[in-house]
């Protein structure tokens, strides 16, 4: 059984408003959080990521899946509804959002996710990163294909381009998920965040943070100056937003 510590940031960086939302759910045995990026403008963005948010929870917690391929069904099921919030002549009708949800279950420790776009989950052992989402965007694709050296993502010009969000179609809406529960160990770290973070904070330099930050919200503070920092000179730098969950034994 596992003890889990959770925290949070979302942070409107250079922009007029934050198109960012997340947030966590727990039941008896499991946690579901979530995060999502949105787009879209004119404020259909930010009504996008609160609803992938919400009713991802939602139906979560309706019906919890026990594997990876019960959580792709839901973030489809998310998708629908998005669409559906789609309406011509409205803010919403050009919207879209990424989306990414970790389920920890902490009595038998195990982990599912699934995501859409690249809004990424990191996962972290004794220090160190065990695993990463793969975005689905352009440049992702030229790194499959050996067309581009993973160092040179965050400077790419395409590097936003994505393949995939929620509001496109169910035929073209690609989820990739983990395919079964994976165990968790204590110490654990896991960490959800938007490109807004992981453009200005690369994995070793993640990596260090947390090896130094005692608490959770120490660490999302150091990430959050480490972004301000390194944005210092584009004043209209994205949102970013990051959740973790730490884990220790119970």
């Amino acid at each position: 059984m596992l003890q889990l510590d959770v925290a949070l940031l979302s942070d409107r960086g250079g922009r007029e408003y934050n198109e960012d939302a997340c947030g966590h759910w727990q039941s008896e045995r499991q946690l579901c959080c979530v995060l999502a990026d949105g787009a879209g403008g004119h404020g259909g963005g930010d009504i996008a990521s609160r609803l992938a948010v919400r009713e991802l929870i939602g139906r979560f917690a309706q019906d919890p899946p026990q594997d990876g391929a019960a959580l792709a069904d839901l973030v489809m099921q998310l998708n629908s509804a998005l669409r559906a919030q789609q309406l011509p002549g409205t803010p919403q009708q050009d919207m879209h959002s990424t989306v990414v949800c970790l389920v920890l279950d902490f009595i038998d420790p195990s982990a599912l996710w699934a995501h859409v776009g690249d809004s990424r989950l990191y996962w972290f052992r004794s220090g160190r990163l065990l695993r990463r989402t793969r975005d689905h965007s352009l440049v992702q694709g030229l790194i499959d294909a050996g067309m581009l050296a993973e160092a040179d993502v965050r400077g790419h010009p395409q590097r936003s381009e994505l393949r995939s969000a929620l509001g496109v179609t169910n035929e073209q809406l690609e989820v990739s998920a983990s395919a079964a529960g994976e165990s968790v160990l204590p110490g654990d770290v896991f960490l959800l965040c938007t490109d807004g973070l992981w453009e200005y904070v690369d994995d070793d330099a993640m990596a260090a943070s947390l090896t130094a930050a005692a608490t959770p919200r120490d660490w999302l503070d150091d990430l959050a100056a480490a972004v301000r920092h390194a944005a210092r000179a584009k004043a209209s730098h994205d949102n970013f937003t990051a959740l973790t969950v730490w884990t220790q034994a119970a």
